[in-house]
């Protein structure tokens, strides 16, 4: 059954308009019909039962009734944030769609010295508003009811130096020499450091080091970075959840 996110008020009984762009994909690319059933989910828990109702011809809208509520959700057991150094072309999304699947709770972008892309604050700007439609989507797509937040991208030192000391800081390093499988499951949230293309500069893991994260690694092999943060994820899941 197709779910969408949209972000509004969402109670059983109401009626409610699809916004453009979701009815022009539910209507045009799924070539959904009246009476058709569907799901909604506004990312505060939970999701929405409905049945589409099409009005009008050529220039269709489609409305939404909404009819039974299930509060189940999909989550990790643990709270997890990903900080994944900027790649360059489709890397950065192909890696915040994998961590919206495998159940990461924010992705952070780092701005790293190593990072092949270098945004000017216009150009960050429209990619953060790009990577949280990405969420969005995939939220949709693999069936969470919560979608994970997209902060803008960071320097590294900026970003070390606002996180909260009460918590289990993981850098993937192909250096390491603790397994990332030997780490305890976490009773505080998780900060997950995930280096670009080249890795992250000596004195960016020196400073990731000195606050608090330890050295881990995901097996004998160097990833590349968009397979990193996914292989830890799925690891870290199987480890953790068993």
């Amino acid at each position: 059954m197709a779910r969408f996110f949209i972000d509004a008020e969402l109670s059983v009984g109401t009626t409610l308009p699809l916004p453009k762009a979701l009815s022009h994909h539910a209507l045009r690319t799924l070539r959904m019909a009246d009476g058709d059933g569907l799901t909604l989910f506004n990312g505060r828990g939970g999701e929405y039962a409905g049945r589409l109702l099409v009005s009008g011809g050529r220039n269709a809208e489609a409305l939404v009734e909404l009819q039974a509520f299930d509060g189940r959700e999909a989550e990790l057991p643990f709270a997890i944030t990903v900080a994944q150094g900027l790649s360059g072309g489709d890397k950065m999304e192909w890696t915040i769609e994998k961590a919206v699947e495998l159940g990461a709770t924010a992705i952070q972008p780092l701005a790293c010295a190593r990072s092949v892309v270098r945004l000017s604050p216009e150009r960050a700007a429209k990619r953060l508003l790009h990577w949280r439609a990405l969420c969005e989507a995939a939220s949709a797509q693999c069936g969470r009811n919560r979608v994970p937040a997209v902060h803008a991208p960071l320097d590294p030192q900026a970003w070390l130096a606002q996180l909260p000391a009460s918590s289990l800081k993981l850098l993937l390093s192909p250096r390491a020499s603790t397994a990332l499988q030997a780490v305890a499951a976490p009773t505080l949230p998780v900060y997950l450091m995930v280096g670009p293309e080249g890795g992250f500069a000596p004195a960016e893991e020196d400073a990731a080091q000195r606050a608090g994260f330890l050295p881990v690694s995901v097996g004998p092999r160097v990833l590349r970075t968009e397979t990193a943060a996914a292989a830890a994820l799925a690891m870290l899941y199987a480890v953790w959840t068993r």
